[in-house]
């Protein structure tokens, strides 16, 4: 029987997961989202969440720039913040 990871080690994942996509974009869009909204979720929030890093780089950043239809499964408050792109900040 494997224990379940407790909810920060889950946080601690996500975190690497977001800064970690493939592409330095990707990075500073999911990555600046997770770092300015993260430490406010609780387990809902970090659910949509884990779900939203299954998805394709490509996708997720195209319902960001809002250029493709959210899917009704990451619609909601969580997805309108991340549409807001003010968390992006991208050094020079």
């Amino acid at each position: 029987m494997t224990d379940m990871p407790t909810f920060e080690e889950r946080m601690a994942r996500a975190k690497f997961r977001s800064w970690h996509r493939g592409t330095r974009e990707a990075d500073y869009m999911i990555g600046g989202f997770f770092d300015r909204y993260s430490s406010n979720w609780g387990e809902a929030e970090l659910q949509w969440f884990e779900a939203l890093l299954e998805e394709d780089d490509v996708d997720i950043m195209a319902w960001a720039l809002k250029t493709q239809d959210v899917p009704e499964k990451f619609a909601g408050p969580q997805i309108d913040a991340m549409m807001k792109l003010d968390y992006v900040d991208i050094p020079r």
